[in-house]
């Protein structure tokens, strides 16, 4: 199945994740982050057994918990992350 594969791709790109100045302090912001490393708080997320990984167009969007990350599928770029609300 397609989204297998699209989870084993990026979990095998872990290490080309990164995000840029802009992205760092917008995925603060909307996590209520203070002094993270926001990558490798998003890295760890994503590596997260509950995570749900899956890629639609050129990105992929994880849902771990309440939080849904956005990572470039080209780039392995963090895009943004922000909550969702469960209701």
């Amino acid at each position: 199945m397609i989204v297998i594969e699209d989870k084993n791709i990026l979990l095998n790109n872990l290490d080309k994740v990164h995000t840029t100045l802009m992205g760092i302090d917008r995925i603060k912001r909307n996590l209520s982050l203070s002094d993270a490393d926001v990558v490798s708080f998003c890295i760890d997320m994503i590596k997260d057994s509950s995570s749900v990984i899956t890629r639609r167009g050129k990105n992929y969007y994880i849902l771990v918990f309440d939080v849904v990350i956005t990572v470039n599928a080209h780039s392995y770029t963090i895009i943004t992350a922000h909550r969702v609300n469960k209701e």
